[in-house]
């Protein structure tokens, strides 16, 4: 019987690394004007949108930090539980609740703010989360942070 010898093609390390390269695309940060607003004859969300949005988001977070830490930094600083007279105590408690509901609401808010740059980085931002349906600039220019359209948002507070 005559050997059989089996011989294996070998395949080029080249044509494996083209097949598996691809293109990548650099986006060109988008730079816009401080008095640019929005306009509906522009495209929905278009790159001037969402750098507008993420820019208002990102400066009233800020705002919002900066007013909470000065809050309660004046407020550990204000002191008058000690006070002998027990209205004066009271009226103190009452103010520092009021103030730290307050607090606790703006932590609320920037939370909220933090999930719209999110849903702007993962380009859903201006898309209502049931219906996915476009929010709207107005509303959106009236409440960055919205995440229904008007009619889901009616929904979802009669529910």
């Amino acid at each position: 019987m005559p050997k059989t010898i089996k011989t294996k093609k070998k395949v080029s390390k080249a044509k494996a690394k083209k097949a598996i390269k691809t293109k990548e695309i650099k986006k060109v940060p988008i730079k816009i004007s401080k008095t640019y607003i929005p306009k509906n004859a522009e495209k929905y969300m278009c790159e001037k949108h969402k750098v507008y949005f993420k820019i208002k988001l990102q400066e009233w977070r800020k705002e919002l930090v900066k007013a909470n830490n000065e809050a309660l930094y004046n407020g550990s600083m204000d002191d008058n539980s000690i006070s002998a007279d027990i209205v004066d105590q009271a009226s103190s408690y009452t103010d520092k609740n009021v103030e730290m509901k307050a607090i606790n609401r703006q932590i609320k808010l920037i939370s909220e703010i933090d999930k719209a740059l999110l849903r702007i980085k993962d380009e859903t931002y201006g898309y209502c989360l049931d219906t996915a349906e476009p929010i709207g600039l107005k509303r959106l220019m009236a409440r960055p942070v919205a995440k229904y359209t008007i009619a889901a948002q009616e929904k979802h507070e009669k529910n």
